[in-house]
């Protein structure tokens, strides 16, 4: 079956200013595949759960251990399998060069996508760092500029948050709990002493830029656990959700009807306003994925060359799911609506 599921996150705007923004919102072709769709029963979300909703859906949906909603997805290894490494043994964390900033009375994550991090100064800093966790008996590995993973057999059980989730809110909530926690305090602290004395950082203010001051950790998995391929070809997945995949670039909605089966194609250019609490970006992109993305799936669907649709749209406490096929869109006598992303 030629059927497409499309992981929106961030499509879901928080209910106090849903609809505000909705009411200024242009999207014809989402509101169609919302009215005309079969919607399954709104998931809810715990708000304090240490992944965000996407997060849990993609890493249920390629088989990683099941967490409790209180522990982030168990990533690390797959995530290193698809960076070029593969770990023999052990339990692993991922790892973050990042950036956190005072705010009133408490500390805050900045979002890592928005740390404009080059290969060159990431190398710096791993290499600046690498004495202290050797020093203590932990294996460092580089993966990419952004990504980074250690060893911490004695962790295993450690509970962490991925790096979405805590990003804009006071990190003390969404620390690790658990097993090795005041040992990775600890580190964590000796790690910022370190690249405090970087002259990297400096140069990076001088541009303009934040300095990369801390490290964030989540992710744990055993060695061996990888991602079960649960689709013919996967999209748009970027950052560390190349855990499932293979980052297959895609340039258009076009280019998904050139292949058949089913597919997956994660649309993430929500993500950095919505976590920015920048509500009027955020309304410009919904309206760019509805012109550029969704109206054409919309052409492919209504001509037969799409069969079905699976929108999986998330927001920061809750998802929801429609089903759009063919026959589904004939249902005239429901109007298009985007009163689904308020619900």
């Amino acid at each position: 079956m030629n059927q497409l599921d499309l992981l929106i996150p961030f499509a879901l705007p928080p209910a106090e200013l849903a609809r505000d923004l909705l009411r200024q919102c242009q999207a014809p072709a989402l509101a169609m595949l919302l009215g005309r769709g079969r919607a399954a029963p709104r998931q809810s979300h715990d708000p304090f759960s240490r992944a965000l909703p996407h997060e849990h859906w993609l890493a249920q949906r390629f088989g990683l251990p099941a967490t409790a909603q209180d522990c982030s997805p168990a990533a690390a290894t797959a995530l290193m399998q698809r960076l070029g490494h593969a770990p023999d043994g052990g339990h692993w964390f991922v790892l973050h060069p990042a950036h956190i900033h005072v705010a009133r009375d408490h500390l805050v994550l900045t979002d890592i996508g928005q740390l404009q991090l080059e290969e060159e100064e990431s190398r710096r800093l791993f290499d600046a760092a690498l004495p202290l966790f050797t020093e203590i008996g932990h294996d460092l590995v580089y993966g990419d500029a952004r990504t980074w993973f250690i060893r911490a057999d004695a962790w295993a059980g450690l509970r962490t948050s991925t790096p979405s989730a805590a990003s804009g809110r006071n990190v003390d909530i969404w620390m690790p709990e658990g097993p090795g926690e005041l040992a990775w305090r600890k580190l964590q602290n000796e790690v910022q002493m370190q690249w405090f004395a970087e002259a990297l950082n400096e140069q990076r203010e001088m541009r303009g830029q934040k300095a990369i001051n801390s490290i964030w950790i989540w992710g744990g998995a055993d060695a061996g656990v990888l991602a079960q391929q649960r689709y013919a070809a996967s999209f748009g997945l970027r950052g560390w959700m190349r855990a499932f995949g293979d980052e297959k670039p895609v340039n258009s909605a076009a280019q998904l009807g050139q292949s058949g089966g089913h597919r997956l194609l994660v649309l993430d250019a929500l993500t950095e306003a919505a976590l920015a609490e920048e509500w009027g970006l955020w309304l410009q992109h919904l309206e760019y994925l509805d012109r550029d993305w969704l109206a054409p799936l919309l052409v492919s669907l209504r001509a037969g060359t799409l069969e079905a649709l699976q929108l999986v749209l998330t927001g920061a406490d809750r998802s929801i799911t429609v089903d759009v096929t063919r026959g589904s869109l004939r249902r005239f006598w429901r109007k298009p609506s985007l009163a689904g992303l308020s619900a």
